[in-house]
């Protein structure tokens, strides 16, 4: 597949899923798309391990953007982007933006075919000033 892929990381695994759900609904399998929430115990939390596998499974050589949470999901989620190297790392990038409308306008603009840096910039238009 040549879109972006989408990987979704929350805290909650309930929230990851329930985003990864609407994105599924509004572009069907257009877009590669993983997501990952909870840590390990079933907790609240998010795993490099997790993080790592969900951009696996949603990988493009188009690129992919990871939507993030909170603070440790975006820390957790640099860190799997550098465990994963080059050079597929320098097609994956962070976006912090709301996690469920950036992630569903994100995948909107990437099964239209856009840029990764589209897409990325597409999300973080919904960040507030």
């Amino acid at each position: 597949m040549s879109n972006v892929g989408i990987v979704i990381v929350s805290h909650s695994p309930l929230v990851a899923e329930g985003t990864a759900d609407m994105v599924r609904q509004m572009v069907g399998d257009e877009v590669p798309l993983a997501w990952c929430g909870g840590n390990g115990h079933g907790g609240l939390g998010t795993s490099v391990e997790a993080i790592m596998g969900a951009i696996e499974k949603a990988w493009s050589e188009a690129g992919v953007a990871i939507l993030v949470d909170l603070g440790g999901a975006e820390t957790n989620s640099e860190m799997a982007v550098e465990m994963i190297g080059e050079p597929r790392a320098q097609k994956i990038i962070v976006c912090n933006a709301p996690i469920v409308e950036g992630a569903v306008m994100a995948a909107t603009e990437a099964s239209g075919g856009a840029s990764l840096k589209e897409v990325v910039a597409t999300a973080h238009e919904l960040s507030p000033s």
